[in-house]
């Protein structure tokens, strides 16, 4: 291995660290990350730190702002409201599609997630429950049997997750409405209900998330930090 070879993997080292706790939401919006810090961390010098973090400006996550330096990008709220509005859209027709292929274990499992979730509210994990709830959701959604309705949904996820929507440490009241908006779509599932209705309550209830961080951010203008 050469040394640029070696200086790469570093790079990739400190990018995969970096992105990963952004997305997991322990790096929270207007973090500042402290390029020294983190290299003396991982073990390497500030350069592939800085390359790393170079690349993750680029992709949106981070903001590099002179004499203050690089800091976890903010929520866009325009940008968050197309993202949020378009995924509602799209996942709500692939969980009232998948309605009907959904089979009783993984019925269960939905149930099961659900209830994890609704187990921790009392001591909420905002980062624990935002995964639970990618997987509620991936549950209901997975046997949708059109593959490009599929795809689009899982697009929408991942650019939710680039726009770092832990939205449950900034919201914690949503949560346990949201798992209640969760047993009523589970219910309707279960007993049958068109597809269309199907698709209307995951649609709502994706919106009424948007709804609850738009509200949030105008309460407090400076932003979730």
């Amino acid at each position: 291995m050469t040394s640029e070879d070696r200086t790469v993997s570093k790079v990739d080292l400190a990018y995969e660290v970096i992105r990963r706790r952004i997305l997991d939401g322990e790096y929270t919006p207007g973090y500042r990350l402290v390029l020294g810090t983190l290299a003396k961390e991982l073990g390497v010098s500030a350069v592939p730190v800085r390359e790393a973090v170079r690349r993750l400006e680029a992709e949106g996550h981070v903001e590099v702002v002179r004499n203050v330096g690089a800091t976890v990008r903010m929520l866009d709220p325009a940008q968050y409201r197309w993202t949020v509005e378009t995924l509602a859209v799209v996942e709500g027709a692939a969980t009232g599609l998948a309605a009907a292929h959904l089979g009783g274990a993984a019925l269960a499992e939905a149930r099961e997630i659900n209830d994890a979730m609704r187990a921790g509210l009392d001591d909420l994990d905002p980062v624990r429950h935002s995964r639970l709830n990618q997987r509620f959701h991936h549950v209901l959604s997975a046997p949708c049997p059109n593959p490009q309705l599929r795809d689009l949904v899982e697009r929408g996820w991942a650019q939710v997750s680039t726009l770092r929507t832990s939205v449950f440490s900034f919201i914690p009241e949503r949560a346990r409405r949201s798992v209640a908006e969760h047993d009523a779509l589970l219910d309707l599932i279960a007993g049958g209900a068109p597809a269309a209705e199907i698709d209307a309550a995951a649609r709502a209830h994706r919106l009424a998330t948007l709804d609850a961080v738009l509200r949030s951010r105008a309460a407090a203008p400076e932003g979730p930090a």
